[in-house]
């Protein structure tokens, strides 16, 4: 069985999908983002023969196991990823997986969240076991916690599923998903996603903004109370079809503001220097994707600003991804 699932650019809301800031926050907290063609994808096969067999093409990884117990104590770093859904399906005869993601590593795209559905995809179709959103959000995130030992959010586990434009209500009495499809011209022609050439990792500069909180900082409370607002006035936006790409420009630059208080390591020196960089270009705004730290960072921009700033930005060494909205899968 094999299968692809997009990744994510996060549009507002980011950090506050973390449990319990949320709950801390506001009765209800909205996290927004959406889906975008760069995919992952996982194949997996019964084999008759107890191995298992593995390939990893982006990591030009491929090694065969003499059995799942080696399997699982094996110290690759590679399979780290892989290990949770295969324990979790506990099959009883060998396996052939295949994996392939076109994310950067560490590019603040849910990359690894999004092969995680992939995998959980896969299996459940090759067990025949339906699973409802939620409950593979659920599953997605607990195996994720597990082999990062931190907290994590939940909002990278729903583009991959759901595609589309996603705004996730993070309540205390638990979370719903309202999945749109937006006008794809909108998205694809303000925005350009760069890759700063540095590598994030979301767990250590969210665990931060939970430790803190939770020890009782209360200006980082209220920057995320901050960040809530943010997110409420783009669902706002959304909620009323109001597609004026200097409104939205104005809410990421907000955003921008408040995160570059909030923790002293979301926003490096490489993003600096792409935000200088493109706002001399004719650039809006920057959002930065995921946790920050490095990874990728949305440009938004008037149309005719696209081709000059996808050039200044790789004169200047920066990655430029062919990234394009992807519609509601379902």
């Amino acid at each position: 069985m094999k299968v692809q699932s997009p990744t994510r650019v996060d549009l507002a809301g980011g950090t506050l999908d973390c449990w319990p800031l949320y709950s801390f926050v506001d009765q209800n907290c909205y996290t927004i983002n959406m889906a975008i063609d760069i995919w992952t994808e996982a194949e997996v096969e019964l084999l008759e023969a107890p191995e298992v067999k593995v390939c990893i093409e982006d990591l030009a990884f491929q090694k065969t196991y003499q059995n799942l117990e080696e399997f699982y104590h094996s110290s690759d770093k590679e399979i780290s990823l892989l290990k949770e859904p295969v324990q979790y399906w506990n099959p009883s005869q060998g396996l052939l997986i295949r994996t392939r993601s076109q994310s950067p590593v560490g590019g603040g795209l849910g990359g690894s969240s999004s092969l995680t559905i992939s995998l959980l995809k896969a299996f459940s179709h090759l067990f025949n076991k339906k699973m409802g959103l939620l409950e593979m959000v659920t599953l997605a995130s607990n195996m994720e916690a597990r082999l990062l030992k931190t907290p994590t959010g939940t909002q990278d586990y729903i583009p991959p599923i759901q595609g589309g434009l996603n705004v996730i209500r993070y309540g205390w009495d638990g979370v719903s998903v309202h999945t749109l499809d937006v006008p794809s011209n909108f998205m694809n022609q303000h925005m350009t996603l760069v890759y700063t050439g540095v590598s994030h990792h979301s767990g250590i500069n969210n665990w931060h903004v939970i430790k803190s909180v939770v020890e009782g900082d209360s200006k980082m409370f209220e920057q995320l109370k901050e960040l809530s607002q943010i997110s409420k006035d783009l669902k706002t936006c959304i909620e009323k079809q109001e597609w004026d790409f200097q409104q939205w420009a104005s809410l990421f630059e907000r955003e921008y503001e408040v995160r570059s208080q909030l923790s002293p390591t979301f926003i490096c020196e490489e993003i600096r220097q792409l935000k200088t960089l493109v706002l001399q270009e004719g650039g809006q705004a920057v959002k930065i994707c995921g946790a920050g730290g490095g990874g990728c960072v949305m440009v938004w921009h008037a149309p005719e600003k696209k081709e000059r700033i996808k050039q200044a930005c790789q004169k200047r060494g920066f990655q430029v991804l062919n990234a394009q909205f992807v519609a509601p899968l379902s």
